[in-house]
């Protein structure tokens, strides 16, 4: 791999890191992140990156905000080092949920989040899943939103014939990305139609499309207290459905997230490592991980090179 290149990562998700450096093949750069007892962080790059190419792979997980800061001061760090150029690799873009005004006197949190970026120095964005795809809008620099469904289709069709499948959208808002799969399997296409009580409630109302008898397939960008996918779970199988599995790029897993997938009809969540899991989690015999490594290593070389990132998923 090009010399010109350095990958950093902070303490969010360091495994991936290492999965996307073992790609490219070469190791993660040297850097310390310590914390100050006040909560401070306190954060040396050790390597020389003067006019290198550098990528700072840190997802805005939990602590989010933790995670955040570190990868803002990294950014900060290369490009005071001299940096040529330095690019957020952030898989899970944390605040994307709060991407619009949904009452009076609410921040556009996801705006704040990608002014703070370009303030702190980022020149591209690399990220994966965005929960809302105009949140590229809001970055006046490149944003490369990447997609796991190449993942998560190649996994789908190795366990499941198209003829039994119904691909499904838990909710009204994730139709497209669940035709996108449909399409791709050519399967047939089911909506969960859903009523929000409250934030991070909600109550699965009516199945929109044939799944009698069908493997009903459930996909989604991410899952965190899963409710939704739950609910949708047993309105399918209230249905007719034969089996339910869910297929998510972004395992947030909070709250109760876990207890109420094992009392689920949910057979099977499989999700990819944009997030690292829980030790809950970890333990769950229905959650199963996919890496999206070479994924992101793909990019970050099309990155470098000036390359196609979107043909990618052509």
């Amino acid at each position: 791999m090009n010399n010109d290149i350095c990958i950093f990562t902070g303490n969010a998700n360091r495994d991936l890191a290492d999965k996307i450096s073992a790609y490219l093949g070469f190791s993660l750069g040297e850097a310390k992140v310590k914390t100050f007892t006040d909560g401070e962080i306190q954060l040396e790059i050790n390597q020389n990156v003067r006019g290198r190419d550098v990528f700072i792979v840190q997802p805005t997980c939990r602590p989010v905000n933790d995670s955040l800061m570190e990868l803002l001061l990294m950014i900060d760090a290369v490009n005071r080092s001299s940096a040529r150029r330095v690019t957020a690799v952030i898989p899970y873009f944390g605040y994307a949920r709060q991407d619009k005004k949904v009452a009076p006197r609410v921040p556009i949190s996801a705006k704040l989040v990608a002014d703070m970026l370009e303030t702190a120095g980022a020149k591209r964005i690399i990220t994966m899943d965005l929960h809302a795809g105009q949140i590229q809008g809001f970055f006046r620099i490149p944003v490369d939103n990447l997609f796991a469904a190449p993942v998560l289709l190649k996994r789908i069709k190795a366990e499941f014939a198209p003829e039994e499948v119904v691909i499904v959208s838990p909710d009204a808002g994730g139709v497209e990305r669940a035709r996108a799969f449909a399409k791709r399997m050519n399967s047939s296409l089911a909506i969960v139609d859903k009523r929000r009580l409250e934030p991070n409630k909600a109550e699965a109302m009516n199945v929109i499309g044939d799944v009698k008898g069908k493997i009903a397939i459930v996909v989604d960008d991410m899952v965190d207290t899963a409710g939704t996918v739950t609910q949708a779970a047993g309105a399918l199988m209230n249905r007719g459905a034969k089996e339910v599995h869910v297929y998510t790029a972004h395992p947030v897993l909070s709250g109760p997230a876990v207890g109420r997938i094992m009392e689920s009809a949910i057979q099977k969540l499989v999700v990819t490592d944009t997030i690292p899991l829980k030790e809950e989690a970890a333990r769950c015999g229905k959650i199963e991980t996919l890496s999206i490594a070479p994924l992101v290593g793909e990019a970050i070389i099309r990155s470098h090179a000036g390359d196609s990132v979107s043909s990618l998923f052509i």
